[in-house]
């Protein structure tokens, strides 16, 4: 595996990491939404290197994931990739942003979100036989 697909997933690893951290916490939600979509971003990132694509500073997850379908060894909810994106950008600023339509994501959703991410991460690593 070439070293920077190796430090693509550290990194979304990282992002799981802090979200381990905060997942019980309504007040930080939206953070949880961030760094979901976050370790999602760097896993794909991970596999558009390891297979020698180059990797565009985009941070959309589904146009991200249009670059890499043919792939990766798994097919991905599309509605909760485009949830992620929403959130995204919006969940680091006050205010209405940061929002799902009913308002700020609840513990299920923040949930979810790392259970989405977390299982991301797992069929990638797979997918590139890293270890652990």
């Amino acid at each position: 595996m070439k070293k920077l697909t190796e430090e693509w997933l550290k990194a979304a690893k990282d992002d799981l990491d802090v979200i381990e951290r905060i997942v019980n916490d309504a007040h930080l939600s939206h953070i949880v939404a961030f760094h979901a979509q976050q370790s999602i971003e760097k896993v794909f990132k991970a596999l558009l290197e390891e297979h020698g694509i180059e990797t565009h500073k985009i941070h959309n997850l589904v146009t991200i994931y249009g670059r890499l379908e043919t792939i990766i060894d798994a097919e991905l909810d599309l509605s909760l990739l485009k949830t992620l994106d929403s959130l995204y950008i919006e969940a680091r600023y006050p205010g209405e942003l940061g929002l799902l339509p009913g308002g700020r994501p609840t513990l299920a959703d923040a949930r979810k979100f790392h259970e989405y991410a977390s299982g991301v991460f797992a069929r990638v690593k797979k997918q590139l036989k890293t270890p652990g």
